[in-house]
Order: C-alpha cells, then sequence, then structure tokens
C-alpha cells in the first residue's frame, strides 16, 4: 500500500505491535491519520491511565514525514454524503465516525486500513480489513 488512510483500530494495533499492522504502516509512503481518527484517539488516551505517554507517542507518530493529519473539508463533505446515502438505501449504516474516516479516504484516494469489519459495506472506497 503505497497511501494509506488509517481508522482508530489501526493506529492501536500498530502501537501494540500487531505485525500486520506494523508491516503495512511501516511500508507505506503517505499514511493519513483524519482528524477524527485523532479526536477518537484522543478521547480514549484521556479516559486511561497513560494519558502523557499516549499522547507522546501520538504526537511523535505524527512527526513522520510520512505522516498527515487529514481534515474535514467540502470535499470530504461530498464524499460522506454519498457513502451515507449508499448505506442508508442498503440498510446497512455503519457508525458515523467511520464514514467520515471512509469520506477523507474516498477523496485522498487512499486505502482504509482497519480492524472493523464494517467497514467491508462501504464500496466506494479501497479498504484492507485485518
Amino acid at each position: 500500500m503505497k497511501r494509506l488512510c488509517l481508522d482508530t483500530s489501526a493506529y492501536t494495533h500498530f502501537m501494540a505491535g500487531e505485525s500486520q499492522a506494523v508491516q503495512i504502516i511501516s511500508e507505506a509512503k503517505f499514511v493519513g491519520v483524519p482528524v477524527i481518527a485523532l479526536g477518537e484517539l484522543r478521547a480514549g488516551f484521556r479516559l486511561g491511565h497513560k494519558y502523557e505517554q499516549n499522547e507522546t507517542a501520538l504526537c511523535e507518530f505524527l512527526d513522520s514525514p510520512v505522516v498527515h493529519c487529514l481534515d474535514v473539508d467540502a470535499d470530504a463533505s461530498v464524499c460522506y454524503a454519498d457513502i451515507f446515502a449508499t448505506l442508508r438505501r442498503k440498510g446497512t449504516p455503519i457508525p458515523t465516525n467511520d464514514m467520515w474516516i471512509a469520506a477523507i479516504a474516498m477523496r485522498e484516494g487512499a486505502t482504509v486500513l482497519t480492524f472493523d469489519a464494517h467497514f467491508e459495506r462501504i464500496q466506494h472506497i479501497a479498504k484492507l480489513c485485518l
């Protein structure tokens, strides 16, 4: 994978040293981290007992030259609307944050790396569900 967009679960598995996640992320030329995933991660850090350690590790990860923080914009909102409408028509919704992550990946032309099987329901994007 040359262009990745990380779901929260992918970052978590990467930081836990899960071999597939480490290999795929380490070999990528572009690793996008949507602001939605950053919010989920930081919310989890605040609820845990290792806030400073986790925040430091995240900042070090984000400082890598291949890692990019991906914002929501008007183009992502169009992608989100397409994903949302398609899933709604099929009666197969997924969590809202994950639709936003998928929309950002779609905008970026990146493959979503995730451990959440419900991303398989999205036909609009490339994904690698581990």
